[in-house]
This record gives structure tokens, sequence and C-alpha cells, in this order.
């Protein structure tokens, strides 16, 4: 009962962020064509059919363009493409997204050098500008493309609910451990095949059956709850890795928009692989560290009746299920 309250109080928790992942982040993409001229692509998030956030790009003093920026609006998305020129190139100068901290969302930025390496960066409304840095090695896209790998995971609150749902039914223990192995050995084949080229499934598509899969463990946990155990209950680790394929091409969508370093790819995709693993666990550690210091809280409570007690043991997988059948019907709406 104790434990049933405590993931309520979890869910509460997250509830502000249920629409956080849904905000699509504004996105630049610089190309170095010679030593101080870049192709450039600026996406901003549209607000209806001819509207857009009021985002706009400052590049560094020195830069001029070369050609006039051509815009246009597709599938909600305002896109400019234009040639610029910047006297003794990018590196050093500064990069700010103008407006961005009037907004609640994130732009990436992705710097494509000349000898094929990649410098991304995520901006954030608290953090709208940085200096572009030399071409990085093998050590820096590492670091770049860990914390990238972290930072998706957290912002994910669907890859989240469902790790949340897996941590309920397996109670903990060693059958937790099998089953996030195999989440993480499933959705890792995915998001390699998906990220080089191998496997293509449209985003909207995934989007939607990722959210399934959670009204799917959630249905299981109520199922435990009532004394049926399904397979997921059975075996969660078979159900974690089946699912966890779909959730690896969920996380290649993330990755598709950083791109990939030419000439560190394979750095690139291990170190964004251990960037997720390690926001699942830094999540895991603190669910379950807050469970505990507040079971331990919920000690001095006074017993509850058996009633009251079923219908409290339901509030989490029905909390679970009602977010994500609601992000089945708003993604599938979105075909």
């Amino acid at each position: 009962m104790k434990r049933s309250l405590l993931i309520s109080v979890l869910l509460a928790m997250l509830a502000p962020g249920v629409f956080a992942h849904e905000v699509r982040p504004a996105y630049l993409e610089l190309r170095q064509t010679g030593a101080e001229t870049y192709d450039a692509l600026w996406k901003v998030p549209g607000l209806g059919e001819s509207l857009r956030l009021g985002l706009y790009v400052e590049l560094p003093v020195g830069c001029t363009n070369v050609t006039e920026p051509r815009a246009s609006m597709v599938n909600s998305a305002f896109t400019e493409r234009w040639t610029v020129k910047c006297e003794g190139g990018l590196t050093g100068g500064e990069i700010h997204i103008a407006g961005l901290t009037s907004t609640m969302t994130d732009a990436l930025v992705r710097l494509e050098h000349l000898d094929g390496t990649t410098q991304v960066t995520r901006l954030t409304p608290s953090n709208p500008s940085f200096v572009v840095a030399a071409p990085a090695g093998a050590m820096g896209v590492a670091r770049t493309y860990t914390v990238l790998g972290v930072e998706h995971i957290l912002s994910g609150i669907d890859h989240l609910l469902y790790v949340l749902a897996l941590l309920i039914i397996t109670r903990g223990g060693w059958k937790m451990v099998k089953t996030v192995t195999a989440f993480t050995v499933s959705h890792s084949i995915t998001l390699t095949l998906a990220t080089l080229g191998y496997v293509h499934f449209p985003p909207p598509p995934v989007e939607a059956a990722i959210a399934l899969s959670i009204v799917f463990v959630a249905a299981e946990i109520v199922r435990q709850r009532r004394g049926v155990e399904g397979i997921t209950a059975r075996a969660p680790w078979i159900v974690a890795f089946s699912f966890g394929l779909m959730h690896g091409l969920g996380f290649a969508g993330g990755l598709s928009d950083a791109g990939l370093p030419d000439r560190h790819i394979p750095t690139a995709l291990l170190f964004f692989s251990i960037g997720v693993e390690t926001g699942h666990f830094l999540f895991i550690g603190f669910a379950l560290s807050l469970i505990a210091l507040m079971h331990k809280a919920a000690t001095r409570l006074a017993p509850i009746n058996q009633p009251r007690l079923a219908i409290i043991q339901l509030l989490p997988p029905y909390a679970i299920g009602g977010v994500a059948m609601f992000w089945v019907i708003q993604r599938i709406a979105a075909f």
C-alpha cells in the first residue's frame, strides 16, 4: 500500500513535465564549405500554418550573408536556408539564439567542419549562446554525445514512464536488473541500425507505438494487482526486450537530429548509448531513493482499511496508463 502511495507521489512530481518531450526544439545547422564560408539551415517550430516562434540566429561579428535567406513553411515548421561568410571562420566566435530566453524550448546547433568533424551543442532558455570550439577529437565527441544521451532520456517523459512501469511490476531486485539489461540490449540494436540507415520507420507510428507499450505494461500491472500474472509479471525481460526495439527507434530520432561526426561514428554511437543508460539509472536511482525516503516517513501513518488499500494500489498503473493512452490518441491523430 505504502509503496503504491509513494509511487503516486512520484507520478505527481513528473506530471508538470508530461508534455515536455512534445516541445520541438529549434535546429541550426552550419556546414562549412570553404575556409570562411558556411551553408546555414535554420528550423523553427511553427505556431499554426503561418506563424512561428520568435527565435532568430545571431552569428559572430564579421559574418555576412552571401545569399539572401530562402524561407518556407512546411509541416508546421519555419525553415530558412542561406550562405554566410565569416572572416577567419567561426572558431572562437559566439553564436546566440535571440528570443530563446522567452520560450520553453531548446535549440540544437550542429556545426560540420571541412574535415568532417562535427560539434553539436544544445542551447536552452537559461543558456542561449555558446562559443564555437576548434574541431573536437575522439574525447570531445565522447563527452558531447554522452551528455546528449543523458539529456535526451531525461527529457523523454514517455521513456521514463515506461521504465517506471517496469520498475513497479518487477518490484526491484534481480528481476529488475535482468529487465533493464534486456531493455538496454534491445534498444541499442535498433538505435544503431536506424542511425546508420539500415532500417527506417516513420517517426509518428514509432512514437504512437512507444506510448502503446506503456499502456500495455500499465494494464499488466492492473492485472497483477488483481491476482492475475500476465507475461510481463512472469517474464518482464521478454517484454522489455520486445518493446525496447521500438524505444530504440525513438532514441535514434534524437540522435539523427544531432547527426554523427564522419570520423567518429562508432565513438558517437557508443557514448550516446552510454548517456542514455546513464540517464536511465539516474532516474531509477532517484525513484528508488525517493520511495525509500518516503517509505520511512510513511511508516508513521495509520493503517488503511482493505477497500481503500485496493483503490490506492491501482492509482499508479491507472495514472501511467491514462497519460500514455492520451499520448496514443494524440500521436495517432498526428499521422
